[in-house]
């Protein structure tokens, strides 16, 4: 395999890497609550997933009553 003869700039490295970048995740609206989420995740805020209540929340009234 060639090598290269000589080393790369760092310049021209971060050139290249400049179009690396993290995705913003897609948000969408939940359909119980209408909150965005994270498609494809239980709502954290009702705990419902594909019309389905998959997660039981307590409410923040029992919480603070129980400090």
């Amino acid at each position: 395999m060639p090598n290269p003869k000589r080393q790369h700039s760092r310049q021209r490295q971060r050139k290249r890497r400049t179009h690396y970048k993290a995705k913003i995740a897609g948000l969408v609206p939940c359909p119980n609550c209408a909150k965005p989420i994270v498609s494809h995740r239980v709502c954290p805020f009702c705990g419902f997933y594909k019309g389905k209540q998959i997660v039981v929340l307590k409410e923040k009234k029992v919480k603070e009553a129980q400090r």
